[in-house]
């Protein structure tokens, strides 16, 4: 028979306990066990089994009743501690948090991208990794969409240029207008409110932000959790979008697979062998120009303990993420599944004559491995180079400052 749960369930076995016909030779074992065996028990017995049973009962009774008073009050703590947690979860956070009265202490800037196309009079810094799939994403929306912008190279081992921010992860983009900062977090939330801002610049991003408020929530270890409401959502307000909603919709699930999905291969792929591993901070230091922005101690710790760490990391990130025993499989799975949806649509790009986010986002997640033998390995093995190539010369011609649709 299975056993009751809950505090319900502990109320039912405390009183069916209580109810039991306890004989007198049990009595006295229990009230010994509680009280000792002392000499006034034994000349109470001598005296009448049946007073003493009774004085035995009694005390049972209220031994019993103090049982099930706690039995109670722990069941109700416990189920107003559950219920108050199942609050915390899911509980959104007011994105004006992130609104900054004054402009965040900035160190050197790592690089400017001024387009001279840009007309958007935004004034946008970009707290990044160069190499992080996630920042690859912000910088292909920035770069397409002729956005100018300072680029903050962030020590990924000591992070000192973010102890500004409550907010730790990149990427991070602050905007900065007459009433103050806002600041973005999130790659695919960044470029939701951006593009929302670019559709309908009427709309501040200030209060656009509040669309994306932080989702707080605490897993299943008590660990606390943020993301982003909304943060693949654009918001259009009542224009025209010229759109079908199975475009925006299609276009919304391609843009998480990109997170969800097609991301968790790439560690595991690019810290494959110690010596890939190795190879791809090198990269990354030569890319991000590390040697110009770290000192070269801070230099050395990243590439040689970072590439040391990741190898580790990507072994747990295979096993997590169910991936394949030789992981360029995965890897090729990917694109080939990327590469399928873009001839199901006979287009050059999944947008159609031109890229959408979600071409944006597959191409920042891809193009941050491009340096790396997992890189050359996926061009050999799929057919996704022609689309990336493609991909890759409208960001860098920032074709997307024509028009937003």
């Amino acid at each position: 028979m299975a056993r009751p749960c809950g505090w319900g369930g502990a109320f039912m076995l405390g009183r069916n306990w209580l109810n039991k016909d306890f004989s007198a030779g049990k009595c006295r074992n229990l009230s010994r066990l509680l009280y000792g065996s002392g000499p006034s028990v034994q000349i109470g017995h001598r005296r009448s089994v049946t007073t003493s049973s009774g004085a035995e009962r009694k005390r049972l009774g209220i031994f019993g009743k103090a049982v099930l008073l706690g039995l109670g009050v722990g069941g109700v703590y416990g189920y107003y501690s559950y219920e108050q947690r199942k609050k915390l979860l899911s509980k959104p956070a007011s994105g004006e948090q992130f609104f900054l009265k004054d402009p965040p202490p900035k160190p050197v800037v790592s690089r400017r991208a001024s387009i001279p196309e840009d007309n958007t009079g935004l004034k946008l810094t970009l707290y990044q990794y160069q190499t992080c799939p996630f920042c690859c994403k912000v910088r292909a929306f920035l770069d397409y969409y002729g956005i100018s912008y300072d680029l903050i190279e962030v020590n990924p081992v000591l992070r000192k240029e973010v102890k500004w921010s409550a907010y730790k992860k990149v990427p991070i983009v602050v905007a900065e207008m007459p009433e103050g900062c806002q600041q973005l977090n999130d790659s695919s939330m960044v470029m939701s409110a951006l593009y929302s801002y670019l559709y309908d610049p009427s709309r501040s991003l200030a209060d656009l932000a509040t669309y994306y408020p932080p989702l707080v929530s605490t897993d299943d270890k008590g660990r606390r959790r943020t993301d982003i409401m909304n943060k693949y959502f654009l918001m259009y307000g009542d224009k025209d979008t010229k759109r079908t909603k199975d475009d925006i919709k299609a276009e919304r699930s391609w843009r998480r697979w990109a997170d969800d999905v097609l991301v968790h291969a790439l560690s595991p792929n690019v810290y494959r062998t110690p010596a890939e591993a190795l190879q791809a901070f090198r990269w990354f230091s030569e890319t991000g120009d590390w040697e110009r922005h770290f000192a070269a101690w801070e230099r050395l710790l990243v590439v040689y303990v970072g590439a040391a760490a990741m190898y580790g990391i990507g072994k747990i990130l295979k096993r997590r993420h169910n991936l394949k025993d030789d992981v360029r499989e995965s890897l090729y799975d990917g694109c080939a599944t990327w590469v399928k949806e873009l001839r199901k649509r006979k287009t050059p790009f999944h947008g159609g004559e031109r890229p959408n986010l979600a071409d944006i986002s597959v191409y920042g997640v891809l193009s941050s491995i491009e340096g790396c033998d997992a890189f050359k390995d996926i061009l050999e093995h799929t057919k996704i180079g022609d689309w990336f190539y493609r991909m890759k010369s409208a960001v860098n011609n920032h074709e997307g400052c024509r028009s937003v649709v």
